[in-house]
């Protein structure tokens, strides 16, 4: 069954053809391509949108993993921004913090919603509750921001990739950056075609970024690449209403991410033989945890 669109420009130009929301544009190929109800297809969105929240505030409370990589940074980052003097502003360090939060979780072997992969499943979340204090959506409305997300995560995921392991850090935290910058849009108020110059941009500034987890854990860097995507995310999303536009259009930049990520050396896709992981540091602290055995993937 032929899917409502393939890529960006299409998801556009029927969402300004039907004056739709692209969450609704989603929601409706949810519809066909699994032929399920409405009903059951926003069910089960409004069920992980509630493991999301409940990842969030496990992370807040504060955990760590076993590996001791990480863990408590949430909570130093609430702790601070309640403050009131940081130098980011409330709303980027809230979305921050639960960004970290929910890939604190993961990394504590906790419950998390992909969006798109476990590594990068704090960027959508963490700015989906922060705005929200802003804008004050509705339950549908914070729904729809994770169908608006998963219409942007579907285009990346058919034409290039998501893969840590085929296309570096930049095909998930990247992704997941453009994802939750064009949700923020739709929320916002902001138009399909912002929507769509506001992931080109989010992505256009994360190209190139390598997948090198320390030890082969899903920890070091991982968990502040979710906090630097999720800042990036909300910035472009404010240029983008702001009237900012891509100069290479948005399936162009989706395109340009595969491949790099296809030009990328096997070392710095996902195999923790290259980059922050080949550093004398990262190596101390594999043999640490793994008391000298060879880590071969980040799965």
């Amino acid at each position: 069954m032929e899917a409502l669109f393939r890529n960006v420009r299409e998801l556009v130009e029927r969402a300004e053809k039907e004056q739709k929301l692209i969450s609704e544009i989603m929601i409706e190929q949810e519809m066909l391509m699994t032929d399920r109800s409405r009903e059951d297809i926003m069910k089960q969105m409004d069920r992980n949108l509630t493991v999301m929240e409940e990842a969030v505030e496990k992370g807040l409370q504060g955990v760590h993993s076993v590996s001791g990589l990480t863990g408590g940074d949430a909570v130093l980052l609430q702790a601070y921004r309640a403050k009131g003097n940081t130098l980011s502003g409330d709303l980027l360090l809230d979305a921050v913090s639960k960004a970290v939060a929910t890939n604190e979780v993961n990394a504590a072997m906790g419950t998390i919603c992909a969006t798109p992969t476990a590594g990068s499943a704090g960027v959508v979340p963490g700015t989906l509750f922060a705005v929200q204090n802003k804008l004050n959506p509705t339950r549908e409305q914070m729904i729809r921001y994770l169908f608006t997300a998963g219409a942007f995560g579907f285009v990346v995921a058919n034409n290039a990739s998501i893969s840590g392991a085929a296309g570096g850090c930049q095909a998930e935290v990247g992704s997941a950056a453009g994802m939750a910058s064009a949700a923020i849009i739709e929320m916002a108020g902001g138009t399909p075609q912002q929507s769509s110059e506001a992931f080109a941009i989010t992505m256009k500034n994360m190209l190139g970024l390598v997948c090198d987890p320390v030890a082969g854990l899903v920890e070091v860097p991982c968990v502040k690449r979710n906090a630097m995507g999720a800042a990036n995310a909300v910035v472009a999303a404010d240029m983008a209403l702001a009237g900012v536009t891509s100069r290479i259009p948005c399936d162009e930049v989706i395109g340009a991410m595969f491949e790099i990520g296809q030009s990328m050396p096997s070392a710095l896709r996902e195999t923790a033989k290259g980059g922050l992981a080949a550093t004398p540091t990262g190596k101390w602290l594999e043999s640490k945890i793994f008391g000298g055995a060879v880590v071969g993937s980040g799965q």
